[in-house]
């Protein structure tokens, strides 16, 4: 779209030029601020797809408990000492006044933010308020914000998603407009190498993300071949429509966003107590865990994403530590069999089924530590949490088993039994949705059912 076709005046238009007179402290952002002043193109919106073709199942099925056959090798769990978390190396500027503090899942960030920045407007608001806006940052004195951020995601261990939600609420403080906040994130992500782009919808701002995984119902773009997500409007009703944007990247912003988390970030801790108990053979069994708060609200703001980050995510240390020092009470020197059917039964029984949307009001997949946390889940998330368990306690491969409406598991272990073959090995179907099955038992809508898919553990 040429230069100005959507300004509201000459006035307007004038107003915009005051960017092509900017000293430019980067050669990058000379090059790029006279790239978008060529012509935008007009892209078409698509929602991903959901995640399940069909609604998961709104009650479960349950069988009468059979005593466990002890087979397999004696169990000797190891628990190795979670690393303490420096709090001090957590609350980076903390000691020294900014001019900008807020707080971030608990921990208190300060920032000094350049005059320049906060008084970049987005005016008019059309392809020309882009470039003014992004010409009064590029020069602005930027660089110690560049740098203070990536110091704290370092130290505070985030992830790609971590550093987007740190940008998003360092953004909110500076600017109360939204359209401003995103045209800044926008700035810094690509200063971050992050492969973004802003485009205009109905004279507001989008921001799209290139994203390593699916983002699931969401808005989402194809732009030289490549899907671009509006993850901001992830799960929302309202259709964004066609959007105006260009098609090259900022220079060396090649990143995509990788929403997996090999590493939970260090986070102030805001511990909550957590009771579980649970019915095996006759006797009730109770946990007591300590779970920090600031992280489940941090895996929150997750939209929904493939299973492949659920199931790979990093399990917090210190929660992890305290639920096998329990579970190890009460499995360890038993045959393998004996503890792999317990803990199924643990993730069976201890939480309550409902469904996201009952629970959430949308479609909503839990990271293990969320499970734990909440008292309802439903099949997705048990099969995340139980599998996670089975590789960090026993070491034995396990995967994933996605139905059209339905999530299990399945281990590579020599029993008998119900199984799937995944490649050319088979797995033995362990469903923690099923409530008292044991191992080698899947429910008898799915046992000749051939899975969508599976979900292979790393």
């Amino acid at each position: 779209m040429p230069l100005g076709i959507y300004a509201q005046s000459f006035a307007d238009f004038k107003r915009t030029q005051v960017s092509s007179f900017e000293s430019f402290k980067d050669e990058k952002d000379s090059e790029f601020n006279n790239y978008l002043k060529e012509q935008w193109q007009e892209y078409e919106a698509f929602v991903s797809p959901k995640l399940y073709e069909k609604p998961k199942p709104k009650n479960i099925e349950e069988v009468q408990e059979v005593k466990t056959k002890e087979i397999g090798p004696r169990i000797d769990i190891v628990i190795e000492k979670a690393p303490d978390i420096n709090i001090t190396k957590v609350t980076p500027l903390k000691q020294v006044k900014k001019d900008l503090q807020f707080d971030f899942f608990g921990t208190p960030l300060g920032f000094n933010i350049d005059h320049n920045i906060k008084d970049a407007r987005f005016y008019p608001k059309n392809q020309n308020g882009i470039i003014s806006f992004f010409g009064a940052l590029a020069s602005s004195d930027y660089d110690n914000l560049i740098h203070s951020i990536e110091k704290i995601f370092n130290e505070m261990q985030l992830n790609d998603w971590g550093v987007y939600q740190l940008i998003t609420k360092l953004s909110k403080q500076i600017y109360a407009k939204p359209d401003e906040e995103k045209l800044f994130r926008w700035f810094l992500l690509n200063k971050l190498s992050y492969d973004v782009k802003v485009g205009l919808v109905r004279s507001h701002v989008v921001l799209l993300e290139n994203t390593q995984q699916v983002v699931y119902s969401t808005p989402r773009y194809k732009i030289d071949g490549v899907y671009y997500y509006a993850v901001d409007h992830y799960n929302n009703k309202e259709r964004l429509g066609r959007l105006y944007t260009y098609d090259k990247k900022y220079p060396d912003a090649d990143k995509k966003f990788d929403f997996s988390m090999g590493k939970t970030p260090k986070l102030v801790e805001n511990i909550q107590d957590k009771k579980l108990s649970f019915r095996n053979q006759g006797n009730t069994i109770s946990l007591d865990l300590k779970i920090n708060k600031n992280l489940i609200d941090f895996m929150g703001t997750y939209p929904q994403v493939d299973y492949d980050v659920y199931f790979n995510a990093a399990l917090d240390d210190a929660l992890y530590n305290q639920l096998a020092k329990e579970l190890k009470k009460e499995i360890n020197g038993k045959k393998a069999s004996y503890g792999l059917n317990f803990v199924l039964r643990f993730v069976q029984k201890s939480f309550q089924y409902q469904r996201d949307d009952e629970q959430f009001g949308k479609d909503k997949v839990m990271f293990a530590e969320e499970t734990l946390f909440y008292d309802r889940s439903d099949c997705e998330d048990r099969a995340i949490l139980f599998a996670k368990l089975v590789k960090k306690l026993f070491n034995y491969g396990v995967v994933g088993v996605k139905y059209k409406d339905h999530m299990s598991t399945a281990l590579a272990v020599p029993v008998s039994g119900d199984s799937v073959k995944v490649g050319a090995k088979r797995y033995v179907v362990a469903d923690p949705t099923y409530i008292n099955a044991n191992m080698g038992k899947s429910m008898p809508k799915y046992r000749n059912i051939q899975p969508e898919s599976f979900i292979r553990l790393k």
